[in-house]
């Protein structure tokens, strides 16, 4: 795969500007479900700091509480207790309509399962963020072809997801993560449905963002996966076990 750069002009790709607020900041957080002994406790006191262009691999068994993590810093969950800021933002204090424009403005999601609408085409899939955000037509259509265009994939815009591998598929997701210009990545387990030589390409586009100073915490099982992380964190039982500092291993 061949990673072509954006026009700035028309994606507006940028690197994470330098700023005295994390990119990322747990404090305390703790979330639980159900009540007497129903009562789950997801997550135990998480304290997190990631700073702004940091590559975040996050690790753990199933049921340790990561995917309840990845909720929270999605503005998909608000904790029980404790505080999350993002970029310097209590997201705790935001009403509906303020943690729905973050989550279309502010982060960008990559899943597992894609998440792409089989009946659209990749270009619209692309677009659909601007979309939500009252992007005039003309400039959603242009700037989701230069969103393919920076995955390798201007030449699918007009192809429906049932029309490319998974690894394509999972390239017009990156690109529909990365189409509002989002501050930080969050990616689920983004290799867990793909086949060796397009976990290679998907793990080359997240090294090519990284280089580039965005932020990216990915969630995954895989040593190789982590490998390419800055950091690695591990979590059991709803508490950060490890805290690593590791040289990336990327691969271009």
């Amino acid at each position: 795969m061949s990673v072509v750069p954006a026009s700035p002009s028309a994606l507006g790709t940028r690197p994470a500007s330098v700023s005295e607020a994390p990119a990322i900041e747990l404090t305390g957080v703790h979330q639980v479900y159900g009540s007497g002994d129903g009562t789950v406790h997801a997550l135990r006191g998480i304290d997190l700091e990631v700073p702004a262009g940091q590559y975040v691999a996050v690790m753990g068994p199933s049921g340790s509480g990561k995917s309840t993590l990845m909720n929270i810093l999605g503005c998909l969950d608000i904790p029980s207790h404790g505080t999350y800021r993002l970029g310097g933002t209590d997201v705790g204090a935001l009403g509906d309509d303020d943690l729905a424009r973050i989550r279309n403005r502010s982060l960008g999601f990559v899943f597992q399962s894609f998440n792409l609408i089989q009946r659209m085409t990749a270009v619209s899939n692309v677009s659909l963020p601007m979309a939500y955000a009252a992007v005039p037509r003309a400039e959603r259509i242009e700037r989701a072809l230069a969103a393919l265009a920076r995955v390798g994939l201007h030449d699918r815009a007009d192809h429906v997801p049932q029309a490319l591998s998974g690894g394509q598929q999972q390239r017009v997701a990156i690109a529909r993560a990365l189409v509002m210009e989002p501050t930080v990545v969050l990616a689920d387990e983004p290799t867990g449905n793909l086949d060796s030589t397009s976990t290679g390409e998907v793990l080359d586009l997240l090294d090519s963002l990284a280089d580039e100073g965005r932020t990216i915490v990915v969630i995954t099982h895989e040593d190789d996966v982590a490998a390419r992380a800055g950091r690695v964190l591990t979590i059991a039982d709803g508490q950060i076990t490890t805290d690593t500092m590791e040289a990336r291993h990327a691969s271009h």
